[in-house]
């Protein structure tokens, strides 16, 4: 049951940010200031230092809060996903589909969701007990190329990420598209230190897709 409980509550929200930073502290901020514009899937990406240990102390600041979702990202291997979801994490994501990553997920019932380019890959990673694909890198095809992988493959729950902001989330949401990545577009503000607009990019982004979706809130 947890594991379909984060799948919904990730097809629900529509958002899950991609969190990269400098620092573990960097990190902790920035999904926080996420969690308070509406996104509750968080991506630690494993680019950051101690992403272990980011995703370990995230799971326990939202213990009380069972919307929010922590999950890895950029996990390469098997041996990845294993710390990863040791530390706390309830979903996993990849740049490519990894075989045996995808064994290992399914043996601890966590939604693994890996990066693919092709019909082929897809095939192969719903072969594999993939629940969520992640279309990657989503800027090389465009909201359009949804509709096409639909055709064939209806069956198919996409995530695009690379390429999404918030001036064609509306366009991959209409398209098919389950949930979006968002990263730089949403976590720049970071840099300079405003994680208050990190929060207010949250918010804007959550709003387009539920305008999408026809739930104007």
């Amino acid at each position: 049951m947890q594991k379909l409980n984060v799948l919904t509550r990730i097809s629900e929200c529509g958002v899950v940010a991609v969190v990269r930073a400098d620092s573990k502290e960097e990190a902790i901020k920035i999904s926080e200031a996420c969690v308070n514009g509406g996104i509750i899937g968080i991506e630690v990406t494993f680019t950051v230092q101690g992403a272990d240990e980011v995703i370990k102390e995230l799971v326990s600041i939202y213990r009380g809060n069972p919307e929010v979702v922590i999950g890895a990202g950029t996990v390469l291997d098997a041996a990845t996903a294993r710390i990863a979801i040791l530390a706390g994490a309830q979903f996993v994501v990849s740049p490519a589909f990894d075989n045996e990553t995808a064994k290992l997920c399914n043996l601890y019932q966590i939604p693994y969701m890996p990066g693919c380019m092709t019909i082929t890959e897809i095939k192969h990673a719903l072969e594999a007990g993939v629940d969520i694909v992640k279309l990657f890198p989503g800027n090389a095809f465009g909201p359009d190329f949804v509709k096409a992988v639909k055709a064939p493959l209806p069956q198919v729950n996409i995530m695009p990420t690379g390429g999404v902001d918030l001036d064609n989330v509306a366009k991959w949401i209409k398209n098919g598209c389950v949930a979006v990545g968002v990263g730089g577009n949403l976590v720049a503000p970071a840099k300079n230190g405003d994680f208050d607009k990190i929060t207010e990019y949250a918010k804007q982004y959550i709003q387009k897709v539920q305008e999408a979706r026809g739930n104007d809130r």
